[in-house]
């Protein structure tokens, strides 16, 4: 898989994911709606995910199976450290959430493992 993503792209590909699972077509206005990003900048890094060959690109976006492989890693790691936040730092959902997003950009896999067994003996 691609590991040299920036935070920016795998939260594009975090979003990506996240309509394909709940049925929906996904295009780039629906994009710049969730991210709050300019149509051009998402333009942009859509260019960027499929020269790395992590989506199709048309006029609606759909996953790679190296895409959907990577967006999935990324998702399941925003669900252990929100549920880590809320379940036990017993922080709200939306400062869970926000805070979840940042830190799955730059955890160590060997923190993040210890993290999700953690969560998983509970």
């Amino acid at each position: 898989m691609n590991s040299n993503l920036t935070s920016s792209l795998e939260d594009y590909l975090e979003v990506i994911c996240n309509f394909e699972r709940a049925g929906n077509t996904v295009r780039a206005v629906d994009i710049s709606k969730i991210l709050n990003i300019s149509r051009a900048s998402v333009t942009e890094a859509l260019k960027k995910l499929h020269s790395k060959g992590l989506i199709v690109y048309d006029k609606t976006i759909k996953l790679t199976d190296e895409g959907r492989a990577k967006a999935q890693d990324i998702v399941s790691k925003h669900s252990i450290l929100q549920r880590f936040f809320e379940e036990i730092l017993k922080l709200d959902t939306k400062e869970a959430s926000e805070n979840a997003c940042r830190i799955e950009h730059v955890i160590s896999d060997n923190a993040y493992q210890k993290i999700k067994d953690f969560i998983k003996q509970r």
